[in-house]
C-alpha cells in the first residue's frame, strides 16, 4: 500500500489542498509569504561580502526558514526522482504528444524532452541562448513582478492580491506564447 503510494504521482484532489494547507500555515504561524524567488536574495546576503544596501539585513531572522525549505524541495525532489522514481512513462495524452510532434517534439519518454534538455544541447549556441536568455528572462521577471509563480499563485491568489492575479495571468499568457513562438525556433530540427 504504501509502496504503491510512493511511487505513483498523487492526483491533483490531494496535492492541491496540501499544498494549499501549508501556505495557510505558514501565515498562520508566522506570517510567512509561501514562495521560493526570495532565497537568491537570502543566499547572497549570507554568502556576498560587500556593502550592498540591498544585502544588508538579518537574513537569519528572515530568511532561514525559507532556505530550509528550498532545501527541502531540493531533496524531496532528489527522493522523488531518484529514489522513488516510477518506471513507468509520464502520461501524456495523444493529442499532447500529436500536438508536440508538430513543434518539432517527438520524445515523450522522459519527463523532458531529450532533444532539447541534455548536455550536447547546452553547449550549442541555440542551447545556451535558452539557459542563459530563460534564466535571464526568469530573474529579471520574478524581480520585476515582485514574486515568482509559487508566491503569487499560492499565497498572492489565496490573499485575494489583484496584482498576484494580473501577475498569475501574464505567467500563463507568456508561457502560452512562449510555446507557439519561442519553442518552434528553438527546437533543433
Amino acid at each position: 500500500m504504501i509502496e504503491e503510494l510512493l511511487h505513483r504521482s498523487w492526483p491533483w484532489y490531494v496535492t492541491g489542498p496540501l499544498l494549499g494547507l501549508v501556505a495557510v500555515g505558514l501565515l498562520a504561524i508566522g506570517n510567512k509569504q509561501f514562495g521560493v524567488s526570495s532565497n537568491l536574495r537570502h543566499l547572497c546576503a549570507a554568502f556576498l561580502p560587500g556593502n550592498v544596501a540591498y544585502f544588508k539585513y538579518d537574513w537569519r531572522r528572515t530568511g532561514l526558514w525559507n532556505l530550509v525549505f528550498i532545501l527541502g524541495v531540493v531533496v524531496g525532489g532528489f527522493v522523488g526522482g531518484v529514489l522513488l522514481a516510477n518506471a513507468q512513462p509520464v502520461a501524456i495524452t495523444a493529442a499532447a504528444q500529436v500536438s508536440l510532434a508538430t513543434l518539432g517534439v517527438r520524445d515523450s519518454s522522459g519527463l523532458v524532452p531529450r532533444r532539447l534538455f541534455n548536455w550536447h544541447v547546452l553547449l550549442t549556441l541555440r542551447g545556451f541562448l535558452m539557459m542563459v536568455g530563460g534564466g535571464f528572462l526568469i530573474g529579471f521577471g520574478t524581480a520585476y513582478a515582485g514574486g515568482c509563480t509559487s508566491g503569487h499563485g499560492i499565497t498572492g491568489l489565496a490573499d485575494l492580491q489583484l496584482p498576484s492575479l494580473i501577475t498569475v495571468i501574464s505567467f500563463f499568457a507568456a508561457g502560452a506564447a512562449a510555446s507557439f513562438l519561442l519553442l518552434p525556433l528553438l527546437v533543433p530540427r
